[in-house]
């Protein structure tokens, strides 16, 4: 196990969803939290929001030892610009980072109600008819991962005969009468978005097992490619049959 002293400032980002925001922590306590302004504002206010944040509390960057991070499925504008931030402050001042998969961070918000189910599919849209989707099963008050999350269609994420299943997120609000439909449970919209304070729990708890991950290893996880590479790979694919057809060469 790995110690976090109660005397290390830690951060967390959150920049997967629409609203972006940091938490500021001391050991296990966070001290202040502070959501962006509106949606997609990563761009503008994230660093001025860190710096408010740490100038509140008199926390200079180089006294923050810990840096936990969400990592997505999500936004590829927000996630990279939150990664950004990370690395450049392990670079900087030697701050270790916790990688937090976004969809563990939202399934945790399900644990708070009164009922939790026992287990539970977090479902975000991806588009084109599909989700991105992991299962979690909970264990002493806390969701655990039984996959990776994988990009599929809405409707494969549904558990056959078991009652005691649930669907929550963006994705189960998209498609949740073609879920109810097929018998499956769906959790208040509310539960959907992912918390800057969770993310720090998890992140600490990481911490504490030495699960860290070094700056330069650090990527989103996307599930799928962003939409410009997509594009990028398919037109130099393209362009290499065609040359492939022009010369009868492999290129």
């Amino acid at each position: 196990m790995f110690a976090v002293s109660e005397r290390e400032y830690s951060l967390a980002f959150e920049t997967s969803g629409d609203l972006g925001g940091v938490a500021l922590g001391r050991g296990d306590r966070i001290l202040a939290t502070r959501l962006l302004s509106g949606p997609r504002r990563h761009a503008v206010e994230f660093l001025a929001t860190i710096a408010a944040l740490c100038g509140d509390h008199s926390v200079e960057p180089n006294a923050v030892r810990n840096i936990y991070v969400s990592i997505g499925p999500g936004s590829f504008t927000g996630l990279r610009i939150g990664m950004t931030v990370a690395r450049l402050l392990a670079f900087a001042h030697g701050a270790r980072i916790a990688a937090v998969p976004t969809l563990e961070a939202i399934a945790q918000n399900a644990a708070a109600i009164e009922q939790p189910p026992k287990r539970l599919v977090v479902m975000l849209d991806a588009k084109r008819s599909h989700v991105y989707a992991a299962t979690f099963e909970l264990h002493d008050g806390v969701y655990r991962a039984l996959c990776d999350p994988a990009e599929v269609e809405p409707l494969s994420c549904r558990e056959s005969n078991d009652r005691a299943t649930a669907y929550m997120g963006k994705g189960a609000t998209l498609y949740r009468e073609a879920l109810r439909a097929a018998g499956g449970v769906i959790l208040p919209e509310t539960l959907s978005a992912p918390n800057v304070d969770t993310v720090y729990r998890i992140g600490l708890q990481r911490a504490c097992r030495g699960l860290f991950v070094e700056p330069r290893k650090l990527v989103p996880l996307y599930v799928r490619l962003p939409e410009a590479e997509e594009k990028w790979r398919k037109r130099h694919e393209s362009s290499g049959r065609a040359r492939e057809d022009a010369t009868g060469v492999d290129s």
